[in-house]
């Protein structure tokens, strides 16, 4: 198995808090991974260790075969990146910047800057000043900027903050062109699941410092599970009509009006029994547990893929 980056037991602590905690991950060449976790669960510091922009307290970080150490620089120079918000000099435009980029990273290539602005989108307004762009168009510079260099690695905190459902989309297939078309190993953090569902092949999940699960996305579709989603007006009846009238116990009540149902069961049969017990149904919609269920789970301590 060829990986492009491995930590073995890697640990950052600030006034003897760990902050990252013996974390082991291992992204394999050309594989979108996305990594996931709640705020404050250690993304970002784990990010910035692989970069080096922090050292770690212990552990090690291996990049493309060799540890890193704080003069790796050719290892760093085959990495883009994205670490929190992308910051630019405001008073230059979009190109200004890129071209200040390459200058400090000693490539010179003037045809990839109006390559990363076409991938972007950003081409016809690429002389525009950075200080009259949003917060999507600094995004996308960001991403411009990451990409610029053919990087063999990139590191993505949060990429598509500010971006909207088209913007997204673009940046979606930008990153699938990315990894199939040229072989680029991604490391991609993002709150929006439901976009790295559609995307990543492995997901590693943080929480409190400490990586819980490592898995392929291709595992998890494997063992998903199929459920039926109610809306009620009583869920304490509803569930008591499941599992005395029809020997249903394998049921989640989420709140007063919803409950999924894991057990199968003839839908018309559920209707029937609810509608004559009085209870009634506002929806019902047969579902499969999304990345978003797997991820709250494994914060919860539990597993719906195991």
């Amino acid at each position: 198995m060829s990986y492009i980056l491995k930590t073995t037991q890697l640990t950052k602590s600030y006034k003897g808090l760990e902050v990252v905690s013996n974390v082991n991950m291992s992204i394999k060449k050309g594989e979108i991974y996305g990594f996931l976790g709640p705020n404050g669960a250690g993304k970002t510091t784990i990010m910035r260790l692989i970069t080096n922009l922090i050292k770690p307290t212990y552990g090690d970080i291996e990049i493309f075969g060799q540890k890193l150490t704080p003069s790796s620089y050719d290892q760093l120079g085959r990495i883009g990146s994205i670490i929190e918000y992308p910051v630019f000099y405001d008073k230059l435009s979009a190109r200004g910047n890129l071209e200040l980029h390459c200058e400090y990273m000693g490539y010179y290539n003037n045809k990839s800057i109006d390559e990363a602005l076409e991938l972007v989108n950003l081409r016809q307004i690429n002389q525009t000043k950075v200080k009259d762009f949003s917060l999507g168009m600094k995004q996308r510079l960001g991403i411009a900027r990451a990409i610029i260099t053919k990087p063999e690695l990139l590191i993505l905190d949060e990429p598509i903050n500010g971006l909207d459902p088209v913007g997204i989309k673009e940046i979606r297939d930008l990153f699938n062109m990315l990894s199939k078309e040229y072989g680029i190993t991604i490391l991609i953090s993002s709150h929006i699941l439901a976009e790295i569902e559609q995307i990543a092949d492995t997901i590693g999940v943080i929480n409190q410092g400490k990586l819980i699960k490592e898995v392929s996305m291709d595992e998890i579709r494997e063992n998903n599970t199929a459920y039926i989603e109610l809306v009620v007006n009583d869920t304490k009846k509803a569930a008591f009509i499941l599992s005395n009238k029809l020997n249903v116990n394998n049921i989640r009540v989420l709140d007063n009006h919803n409950i999924r149902i894991y057990d199968a069961i003839s839908q018309n049969d559920l209707t029937k029994a609810l509608v004559i017990n009085d209870v009634t149904i506002e929806s019902l919609h047969k579902k499969s547990s999304s990345l978003e269920d797997y991820f709250l789970s494994l914060l919860h301590g539990g597993d719906i893929s195991a």
